[in-house]
């Protein structure tokens, strides 16, 4: 150990000892409890920014901490490889796809192994590589295979500007997820996979891992799967034998129907408007409402307009004719893209009738807690169409609803379900937002989809042992919107499976989300040539014990790798139903706009990019870690600042100079404590050592890892406060700062690894911080308490005094002590102690008059 801190010297060193010893190498024969610690693989981009090394410092900091406790830790890193970067950056610079995504994972495996992450390197993947996407491939043919891989023409979302279909997660609101670019609709032939088979599992699961994760994120996942409970009702076309079918969660406001909307994407349209004057009007209104639904960020701002298509249909209940509308808030996603319109009783509803002069009628009625104990109930309450200044949206009790008037909500639905069910005309039904994922690209930059055409046979699956559908080494990037791979004849040009007649091969390539879907199971088992994975093997290693990445998946990639989990399971390759155990949305890495006083999240394009190559040649790669780590919460933003990182290195100084100072002292002194006693400066550093050692154990549980760097500085500042001559020190007192010092080390490891372990060594430990079993330390309960408190004593529920006593003083003693106080005695003399409220070892109240 040097007398001086030179962070690049100590990092470079334990950098190679780490790498030639291969302490980061998860071990399969390993009998230790597993701990399977994850980060979001990152898209080689070319170069690491602060928000990476956040993320990526959280999850080596769990990873140090669960080694140290003696876990055997797989935590692995690999590469999101296939996507519309490197294929933009083709056209752009030309270059080939595949020799710059490889040039930028070189970069960024170089940059992460400077800040000493602390990853598995042999179990590294890349998605673009043949040994990845053959098992994308394979995993497409087994969908194909069970009906859950289909091509059908489709309305898509597509994206002029990257030039490819979206999925509709990846172009909510009508933007493109990527580029920000307004979304527009075509029709083209698609590949999707039947993730809606799984809605209802993707809903019910969530009750699996809802300890786990952030409530902000199941939020998202219930709200886009849109599970909503109802019935199917039909709507006979008045003279004709078309029906319309609506969705709604409100049967029991039938009768309060005064209108029927569909969406203007609504494919019955066309056959109910046959010969319709009006037909032209209503195509003109359903082409302005897709292309304002296509540029439009925000649907909650959009003011509903609708057309009356002059089309009649019958209420099923009360025989009644309403006019069919088309309007723009009704989505054809959603339910059966129909709804009847029920002013009185709903927001939307009320709304648009007001806009159009569409009968409002209240058919519902509050009902109190005596009508719900009482029957019957009324079943009329005036005028039907008496005005409603607002629509009433809860439950209570049927009004004006012919003979199911008295009853109350939650008892007509099902039975007004039953009855249209009986009566041929409807059903309970359960409805779902989520639509199939499009999977289907026109880019070059992805794994091929795994199919054939041939005239005589038809579409021809590639059989498994022709896997990989190997990519060309390059292509013509045109920028049409059209798939390179069309352009590459060699590729197209195959020969049927089948019959051995010429054919074609499909063009498109998939979505690299497929990718993403499954790498965490690939990881436990990255050289299997013969399957994705072992199943063996991943009882062992999954589910994954944390994940950490950022919130803008949650609706895409968490979603897309729930689903994937579960039709892993359907093949018998997991025995689980979800992924990931625990999840952290950790909080994006800001810095000012150049010129400007707004806090944005770290981008080339703002000109407020932080190099972190930049950050550890000046301040350490320790440094730089500790910084991110301690100046916010995980969940929370994190301002960039660069003073706070020169205080993360002052720190670290401070703590191996003393390291320094005493470490010839601890290295050759006794390591009992010897006969003498404690001084009392030595029990508060032990009692301080202790405390921490508590406190950061239990802030690991959940992530409270700003506090634990406060909690290592506060231990830190009791040993300054620890004077004295280590050469002059007694048996006791060298005890007890070995005791600090060593759990400081061992406790700083997760956040500034390769100091810790350099002070580690220089403290006479022989090897690294994991060539053991178990480093970190227990804490003694005991040690840890308090040998005195300082008791607040209150005078009618003002602070008066304050008395000192031991831990675990009984109430009785602290009544005592508090009337026997001098202020106390003062105040209550000659008046009347009406009580004495203790809080055991926290208060006394006295209560007088």
């Amino acid at each position: 150990m040097d007398e001086k801190y030179f962070p690049e010297q100590i990092e470079n060193k334990w950098q190679q000892q780490w790498a030639e010893a291969g302490v980061f190498e998860a071990k399969e024969n390993d009998p230790r409890e597993k701990f399977y610690a994850l980060e979001m693989l990152p898209y080689p981009s070319g170069f690491l920014h602060m928000g990476h090394v956040r993320n990526y410092s959280i999850g080596d900091a769990l990873a140090w901490f669960k080694r140290l406790q003696g876990l055997n830790v797989l935590h692995p890193i690999g590469w999101d490889s296939f996507g519309q970067p490197a294929e933009q950056a083709a056209i752009k610079r030309g270059v080939n796809p595949r020799e710059w995504t490889e040039t930028n994972i070189a970069h960024m495996r170089g940059q992460l192994q400077r800040l000493g992450i602390s990853y598995d390197w042999s179990r590294e993947i890349a998605a673009h590589r043949p040994d990845y996407y053959k098992w994308d491939q394979w995993f497409f043919l087994k969908m194909l295979e069970r009906g859950l891989a289909y091509k059908k023409n489709s309305q898509v979302n597509w994206c002029p500007k990257e030039e490819t279909v979206l999925s509709n997660e990846q172009s909510s609101g009508g933007i493109c997820w990527r580029c920000g670019t307004q979304v527009e609709k075509r029709d083209l032939e698609q590949w999707f996979l039947r993730i809606t088979n799984y809605a209802e599992q993707l809903v019910a699961d969530i009750r699996q891992i809802e300890a786990g994760w952030p409530e902000k994120v199941l939020k998202r996942q219930r709200d886009w799967v849109g599970r909503s409970e109802g019935a199917f009702i039909d709507f006979q076309i008045k003279d004709s034998d078309k029906k319309i079918r609506v969705f709604t969660t409100r049967i029991d406001t039938i009768y309060g129907a005064t209108a029927i909307v569909m969406s203007a994407e609504h494919p019955l349209l066309d056959e109910i408007l046959e010969g319709s004057t009006l037909k032209a009007d209503i195509d003109a209104f359903a082409t302005k409402v897709a292309q304002e639904r296509a540029a439009r960020v925000d649907e909650a701002e959009e003011e509903k307009e609708g057309l009356n298509t002059g089309v009649l249909a019958i209420n099923p209940f009360s025989g009644e004719t309403l006019p069919v509308w088309v309007a723009n808030y009704v989505l054809m996603e959603y339910g059966t893209g129909a709804v009847m319109s029920v002013p009185g009783h709903d927001e939307r509803d009320f709304e648009f009738a007001q806009k159009y002069s569409l009968p409002i009628r209240q058919v519902i009625a509050p009902v109190s807690h005596d009508q719900i104990q009482a029957e019957p109930v009324p079943t009329t309450a005036g005028d039907a169409s008496a005005e409603m200044r607002h629509s009433f949206t809860d439950y209570g009790v049927l009004i004006n609803s012919g003979e199911w008037g008295g009853k109350l909500s939650e008892v007509a639905v099902k039975e007004m379900a039953d009855y249209a069910k009986a009566h041929g005309f409807g059903e309970a039904a359960v409805t779902y937002r989520i639509r199939d994922w499009g999977v289907s690209r026109q880019r070059f930059w992805g794994a091929p989809v795994p199919v054939i055409y041939c005239s005589n046979c038809g579409t021809v699956p590639v059989p498994y042992e022709q896997l990989p559908v190997v990519l060309p080494p390059t292509a013509a990037f045109t920028g049409t919107g059209e798939s390179p791979l069309a352009g590459v004849p060699e590729f197209v040009n195959t020969t049927c499976p089948n019959c051995d007649a010429p054919a074609r091969r499909d063009t498109d390539t998939m979505d690299t989300f497929v990718d993403s879907s499954w790498y965490f199971f690939r990881y436990v088992d990255a050289r299997n040539e013969n399957a994705p994975f072992n199943p063996e093997l991943t009882r062992q290693w999954t589910p994954v014990d944390q994940y950490i990445g950022g919130d803008s998946h949650a609706v895409m990639h968490l979603i897309y790798t729930r689903f994937w989990t579960k039709f892993m399971r359907d093949l018998g390759l997991v025995d689980f139903d979800e992924p990931v155990k625990r999840l952290l949305t950790q909080g994006m890495v800001t810095n000012l706009v150049e010129g400007t006083d707004e806090w944005k999240a770290m981008s080339k394009s703002l000109g407020n990019g932080v190099d972190p190559d930049e950050m550890i040649a000046a301040f350490g790669a320790d440094a730089t870690r500790l910084f991110v780590l301690f100046a916010a919460p995980v969940e929370n933003e994190l301002r960039w600042s660069e003073s706070g990182i020169e205080g993360a290195v002052r720190f670290l100084r401070r703590v191996y100079t003393m390291v320094w100072r005493w470490h010839e002292r601890l290295s050759n002194g006794s390591r009992e404590a010897g006969a003498s006693e404690f001084s009392a400066d030595a029990r508060a550093l032990r009692r301080k050592t202790h405390q921490t050692i508590a406190k950061i154990t239990s802030d690991f549980e959940h992530l409270h890892l700003n506090t634990s760097v406060a909690a290592l500085m506060e231990l830190f500042n009791q040993l300054s406060d620890f004077n004295g001559d280590p050469a002059q020190a007694s048996e006791s007192d060298v005890f007890a700062v070995r005791e600090a010092l060593e759990a400081l080390v061992i406790m700083l490891a997760p956040f500034a690894p390769h100091i810790a372990e350099e002070m580690w060594q220089g403290l006479g430990h022989a090897g690294g911080l994991l060539t053991d079993a178990r480093r970190w330390p227990d804490a003694d309960p005991e040690l840890a308490r308090r040998e005195e408190l300082e008791i607040p004593i209150q005078v009618n529920g003002k602070l008066r005094s304050r008395v000192i006593a031991p831990p675990g003083v009984s109430e009785d003693e602290l009544r005592e002590s508090a009337l026997a106080d001098e202020r106390v005695r003062a105040l209550i003399d000659g008046r009347e102690v009406v009580k004495v409220i203790v809080v055991p070892e926290r208060l006394v109240n006295v209560v007088i008059r």
